[in-house]
């Protein structure tokens, strides 16, 4: 056989994969398109579901909600990012599976025993922490944010003749929206801790002992973080903190269950030896 052979015969599989992979990437992305533009027919009732947090907080007040629009394209714009969020949730299940089809192929039957619960478990664990920051986080932001409006009365005016200062707030469409995805994409991201963690274990690359080993890195690294993608407001940091880190300690126990699961089979096959283990210490 000659070297032209040999390079077509491995070039032959290469472009079967290529053509495979254009092919899911196409799927996806039409699916993709399909559900915005089912979101985008809907995008008012969406927007006013995303409301809900600073309405609440307003109500409390005793205020009215509204939100205004400050350029006259800015409701197109609302429009599409809520069309860009609702169509990438509508088409997340239908995404997922055109990834493990190309993906399934090249594993072994163990291998996808492994992998499928990760791919399950990743976006249930996004949906909760999205959840958790939009019935949670989001109302004490707003709250503490609207804290700082100043409400003008009689005798409080600045000079005589003066009209009482009054700043209230009146919030541009778009820049709530942008503030409230900033909270459920933040919060989503952390919550795959534990599941980018339990993986990064399965295949041995962080060990539950070295992950306890760093825990007072981590809880500077959550510190930080907690501070970057919450307000200035002392309790929402403090909920971050607490959320991320029990989060934290999970992934040990998920790491730790992960490396007895290992071991055992292991010890099952041969491979593992008692006598010395019992030696070395």
């Amino acid at each position: 056989m000659s070297n032209t052979d040999e390079i077509d015969d491995t070039a032959a599989p290469l472009i079967e994969h290529l053509t495979e992979l254009r092919s899911r990437l196409i799927h996806c992305v039409v699916a993709f398109l399909v559900g915005m533009v089912i979101c985008f027919t809907v995008a008012t009732p969406i927007f006013n579901f995303l409301t809900a947090p600073l309405c609440q907080v307003l109500a409390e007040r005793g205020q009215d909600c509204g939100l205004i629009f400050i350029s006259p394209q800015e409701g197109f714009f609302v429009a599409i990012k809520v069309s860009l969020l609702g169509g990438l949730i509508l088409s997340f299940p239908y995404l997922a599976m055109q990834m493990w089809r190309f993906v399934a192929p090249g594993l072994y039957k163990n291998e996808k025993g492994a992998f499928l619960p990760f791919l399950v478990a990743s976006p249930f664990m996004f949906m909760l922490g999205a959840s958790f920051a939009f019935y949670v986080v989001t109302p004490l932001a707003y709250d503490f944010f609207l804290g700082f409006q100043q409400f003008g009365a009689e005798g409080e005016a600045v000079a005589e003749g003066t009209a009482p200062l009054s700043v209230v707030f009146q919030g541009s469409a778009q820049e709530y929206l942008n503030l409230t995805i900033k909270f459920i994409v933040a919060f989503g991201l952390c919550f795959q801790l534990p599941v980018l963690l339990t993986l990064m274990g399965k295949v041995g690359l962080v060990s539950a002992e070295g992950l306890g080993g760093v825990r007072k890195y981590a809880v500077v690294a959550i510190l930080i973080l907690a501070a970057l993608v919450t307000p200035p407001d002392v309790i929402t940091q403090v909920i971050l903190f607490v959320v991320v880190y029990g989060l934290y300690e999970v992934s040990i126990l998920l790491v730790a269950r992960v490396e007895k699961k290992r071991e055992a089979k292991l010890r099952a096959e041969g491979y593992y030896d008692d006598e010395d283990e019992e030696e070395e210490v």
